[in-house]
């Protein structure tokens, strides 16, 4: 059992696991894992830590659809810095407790302020990782809002 289903059992939070293995591997893990558990890739959201103003020890969480790219203007705008960049993906593990690929929101070793893209409160279910590879986790996009105590924010580009 992962630290992000620990968390959800401990909080009561109402989710469904789904298990999956890539067949053929593009590179493009997310993808893959929306296709793998044939759900769109924009109700599949990924992970993302950024550094803020460029201190890798000052982290934030932007979760967004796989199917996007974050928009780091925004997401150093929301958590109120003046720039933000990918944080390191070592320091990502060290703080998450999680490998890159399987970083999940939930049960973190260290808590750190949360933003997920508005785009999720379209869905009445959202996926997003389990806290391993190979397991994601389906749950309402406001359970994961006030169990992360995370606000909303418009983290990545609009479809035009």
């Amino acid at each position: 059992m992962t630290p992000a289903i620990r968390f959800l059992k401990q909080q009561k939070i109402v989710h469904t696991l789904h298990t999956y293995q890539i067949e053929n591997p593009t590179g493009r893990y997310g993808l893959d894992a929306a296709n793998a558990l044939g759900v769109s890739p924009d109700r599949l959201y990924k992970t993302l830590l950024v550094a803020l103003n460029g201190d890798q020890k000052k982290l934030a969480v932007c979760i967004i659809p796989v199917s996007k790219s974050l928009n780091l203007k925004l997401a150093a705008k929301c958590f109120g810095a003046k720039k933000a960049e990918m944080a390191n993906p070592d320091i990502a593990e060290r703080t998450t407790g999680y490998v890159v690929g399987g970083i999940s929101p939930f049960g973190q070793k260290k808590r750190l302020p949360i933003a997920v893209d508005e785009s999720a409160e379209v869905f009445d279910f959202i996926f997003c990782s389990g806290g391993k590879r190979g397991l994601q986790i389906e749950l309402a996009p406001q359970h994961l809002i006030s169990a992360l105590k995370a606000s909303s924010a418009q983290l990545t580009e609009p479809n035009h």
